[in-house]
C-alpha cells in the first residue's frame, strides 16, 4: 500500500471520530445552558412631552445607557428548539431633562423568556440561534437629584411594561461542557412616569425599546 494511500485511509478512519466528537459538543434535547457574562443595555427611546398640571412643557426626556452582568439559560426541548431566560443585575439609568439635565435615576430589571430556534441541530459545534418571546419590566428606586428635589420635584413612580422581545445569538462550543456566547435583543419597553412638581401632578410617557448585547462564557450541563 503506498504512503498517500495509507493516509488516506487512516484520514478516513478518523470521521466517525471526528463527527462523534462534534456531535458531543452540539446541542441536544435535555441539555440545560447557563451563560455569565458582560450585558450593555442602550435605550433607544422615544418620549412624549412632560405633562405638569395639564400643561404642556414641550420638553422630552432621555435615557442613559448602561452595563452589568448578565445571566441567560436555555433548556433544550429538542435538538433544535430551546426555551431561553434573560437575567441580570439591576441596570441603572440617568434620565434627563433635555435642555436642563439630568432629573433623576432609576433601577431595573428584565426579565425576558424566548422559544429559540437552532438551525444548526446536532452535530454542529458553531450553534447561532433566534429567538422570541416575552419580556417584563420592573422599574424601583426612582429618585429625583437633590437639586430636583429642592426646586418640588417628588413622587416619582415608573409603570411597569410587558411587551415582544426578539432575540439573536451564536454559540462556540470549546470544549463539550465551555461554550463562547455572543447574543443581542430588541425588547419593547414602554412606561409612563408620574410625579410632582410644586404639588402639581406631571406625567410623560416613553417607548425605551433598548437593544440589549451580550457576551458571555457558557457551561452545559
Amino acid at each position: 500500500m503506498s504512503r498517500c494511500t495509507t493516509q488516506l485511509a487512516a484520514g478516513l478512519l478518523l470521521i466517525p471520530a471526528l463527527l462523534a466528537t462534534s456531535a458531543v459538543y452540539a446541542h441536544q434535547a435535555g441539555d440545560t445552558i447557563v451563560r455569565v457574562g458582560v450585558a450593555a443595555v442602550d435605550p433607544q427611546e422615544n418620549s412624549d412631552d412632560v405633562i405638569i398640571g395639564g400643561a404642556n412643557t414641550g420638553l422630552e426626556v432621555g435615557v442613559d445607557s448602561d452595563v452589568q452582568v448578565g445571566i441567560t439559560g436555555t433548556y433544550m426541548l429538542t435538538d433544535k428548539y430551546g426555551i431561553g431566560i434573560l437575567a441580570a443585575t439591576p441596570f441603572s439609568h440617568d434620565i434627563n431633562l433635555n435642555g436642563v439635565g439630568k432629573l433623576a435615576d432609576i433601577k431595573h430589571l428584565p426579565p425576558t423568556l424566548t422559544l429559540q430556534y437552532f438551525p444548526m441541530g446536532a452535530g454542529a459545534a458553531l450553534q447561532p440561534y433566534v429567538g422570541a418571546g416575552l419580556n417584563y419590566t420592573t422599574f424601583f428606586s426612582e429618585d429625583f437629584t437633590s437639586a430636583n428635589k429642592a426646586a418640588g420635584f417628588s413622587d416619582l413612580s415608573l409603570s411597569d411594561s410587558w411587551g415582544l422581545a426578539l432575540e439573536a445569538g451564536v454559540d462556540y462550543q470549546l470544549t463539550d461542557k465551555v461554550l463562547l456566547n455572543a447574543s443581542v435583543w430588541h425588547v419593547d419597553i414602554d412606561t409612563e412616569a408620574t410625579f410632582k412638581v410644586g404639588g402639581a401632578p406631571a406625567k410623560v410617557d416613553v417607548e425605551i425599546d433598548p437593544w440589549v448585547y451580550m457576551l458571555a462564557l457558557g457551561y452545559k450541563f
